[in-house]
């Protein structure tokens, strides 16, 4: 104790020194400083009173001081903006899960709109819009250059309406159109399904709902799979989900994690750090978890993604993710407006930023795109086996019970070998816990 209050006092007193030897110099920055600050606030003035004086057409104060702030806080990163009332209001809707609108995650790269992910089961999604694509055109009106508010803006509007979007797509060389129609989106923050002996929870965002809703899909599945014992493991599909809230996302990494750091957070100033930790009890009991992710899993995602990744808790498979690595406060201002503004990077529990490198997989797997069905293939399908021939000899060596049993289980693999058709990806992670399962039938973590 004394050698921390030495150190304090002396450090106290080589400050006083130093203040006392430069404090002449620092004043007299300071001052400097403040005069800029004053002559920069001056020139605004005198630009928005030309402007209200001598514009081309009338403009409204209150629509030039918005633009303002809107253009400083869009100056700072792609994240950063200001919320009208309007918006601030549709936002605290959106984290409740349910708001109108096309249902796709956007940012701003160098001018343009990118698509972050389509939201599953919105217009956007159906209509085949994919994360990575970027939006040139709203209604045959260029969107290049506006800020993001504006261009999202443009693709609001009633439930119902149609709104035609360009698309720009990497591997197709030309723009083409998608037509949408406008619609109330219902967001299930969770589906939890059982594939085979697998449990797979599809968590399209984070809000407020996510916790509750994966944990009652995650009971639900176990009770009626007729144990934990009876599931070999679980899928957590990350896939396109844009991200949400930052104590949802601890949350769920929470759920499957019995200790450790989950997430730490860093902004300018260091004593403003947060770290946030996992607390005992994991809903999967132990079982293996497989965690998918691809380029549309952004921000919240990440933060599961990795944190579970750095415990050794889960594999990560899928491609590399969107790379959102910072943290945004919304802050109220005078008016019932708000300022969405970057405040801090998240870091995993290693220590490592994500910040525009993403989360990388432990096993790459690419979601090939469905080719066109050929004659050889429809040849395969119609392939014969000893047991379709004519007076085949029968099995006499198994019983009814045996015989039974390899029925199933080729059934279970040829519905695996029909879902791979579908959604490789998701496949892949499910072969993957059936491959753990057999390496570890108990089902515990392997040492």
């Amino acid at each position: 104790m004394k050698k921390f209050l030495m150190a304090g006092l002396a450090g106290t007193v080589a400050g006083v020194i130093a203040t006392t030897q430069i404090a002449g110099p620092l004043l007299a920055q300071e001052a400097d400083s403040k005069a800029t600050v004053y002559e920069q606030l001056d020139l605004f003035g005198d630009i928005f009173e030309r402007i209200r004086a001598q514009y081309v057409e009338e403009v409204e104060p209150e629509e030039l001081i918005e633009a303002a702030i809107d253009g400083m806080l869009t100056s700072l990163d792609p994240h950063s903006s200001y919320l009208s009332p309007d918006d601030a209001e549709q936002m605290r809707v959106q984290t409740r899960g349910e708001f109108g609108g096309l249902g796709i995650e956007v940012t701003q790269e160098e001018g343009f709109v990118k698509v972050v992910s389509p939201i599953d089961g919105t217009p956007a999604d159906e209509a085949g819009i994919e994360a990575g694509d970027f939006i040139t055109h709203v209604d045959g009106e260029s969107i290049l250059g506006l800020t993001l508010d504006k261009a999202v803006d443009l693709m609001r509007g009633p439930v119902g309406s149609e709104i035609v979007i360009t698309v720009v797509r990497e591997g197709e060389q030309e723009p083409f159109d998608v037509t949408i129609i406008r619609d109330t989106i219902k967001l299930t923050a969770v589906r939890a399904r059982t594939e085979g002996t697998s449990v797979v929870l599809r968590v399209t965002t984070f809000n407020d709902q996510t916790f509750p809703n994966l944990q009652e899909g995650l009971n639900e599945q176990i009770e009626e799979a007729g144990g934990i014992d009876k599931v070999n493991g679980v899928v957590l599909d990350l896939r396109n989900n844009p991200g949400g809230l930052l104590t949802q996302a601890i949350k769920v990494s929470d759920a499957f994690l019995n200790e450790g750091e989950i997430v730490s957070t860093r902004g300018r100033d260091a004593n403003d750090g947060e770290r946030f930790n996992a607390t005992p009890g994991d809903l999967a009991e132990g079982k293996p978890i497989v965690v998918l992710i691809n380029g549309g899993s952004a921000s919240a995602s990440e933060i599961v993604a990795g944190a579970l990744q750095d415990h050794r808790r889960a594999i990560v498979v899928g491609t590399k993710s969107f790379g959102k690595g910072s943290v945004q406060t919304v802050m109220p201002l005078r008016g019932d407006g708000a300022m969405r503004l970057t405040t801090s990077r998240y870091y995993t529990p290693s220590g490592r930023s994500i910040q525009a490198l993403g989360v990388s997989p432990d096993i790459i797997v690419e979601q090939p795109r469905p080719a066109p069905e050929t004659d050889e293939d429809e040849a395969d399908a119609r392939t014969r086996s000893e047991a379709d021939l004519r007076g085949s000899l029968n099995n006499d060596s198994l019983s009814e019970d045996e015989i039974r049993q390899i029925e199933e289980d080729r059934a279970k693999a040829e519905a695996t070998a029909e879902l791979r058709e579908e959604d490789y990806q998701l496949a892949y992670a499910i072969d993957i816990l059936k491959g753990l399962s057999a390496f570890n039938p108990t089902g515990g973590p392997s040492q």
